[in-house]
């Protein structure tokens, strides 16, 4: 796969075709992941890697040499990254969650206290990780049973 994505006879939409059927699939089920914050930079590592692949390498104007896109330039070039992708996913997963009702097993099971937390740090849960993302969005304190509504179609977070 890597060698088709630094083809020169691929164009890039083309490229960037192959990237979201083949590689951003394996994110499915990223919903229900409960993620740290050490693990979202490795995972922009290894989209910015991928990109880097797909758009190849820039000639510097000043020098005339050639050279890898940076971070910077890359986000340019392809807008929703994995890490917001994920979030915008769960996110989404959440309100159809908070719509469900108690008697859904589902509901229960991820706004229910089915036992005690351990003692000692308490490991980071999906429910925390979607307070994070809210209180980035700027959306304040969310109560699971609230109803939650979010559009993601083009991996662009929005609230309704």
């Amino acid at each position: 796969m890597p060698n088709r994505l630094s083809s020169s006879l691929l164009s890039t939409d083309l490229k960037i075709k192959i990237y979201k059927t083949m590689i951003l699939p394996v994110l499915y089920g990223c919903e229900i992941w409960s993620r740290s914050l050490r693990e979202k930079p490795r995972l922009r590592v290894s989209e910015n890697r991928v990109l880097r692949r797909i758009f190849g390498l820039e000639r510097d104007e000043g020098t005339r040499e050639w050279r890898a896109l940076h971070n910077e330039e890359l986000n340019d070039m392809y807008s929703p990254n994995i890490v917001r992708v994920i979030k915008s996913r769960r996110m989404r997963w959440a309100g159809h969650v908070s719509r469900m009702g108690e008697r859904r097993g589902v509901y229960r099971f991820w706004w229910g206290n089915l036992r005690e937390r351990p003692h000692g740090r308490p490991r980071r849960r999906w429910e925390d990780n979607i307070k994070m993302d809210l209180r980035e969005l700027g959306c304040g304190a969310w109560a699971g049973s609230s109803r939650l509504r979010i559009g993601t179609g083009d991996g662009h977070l929005r609230m309704w």
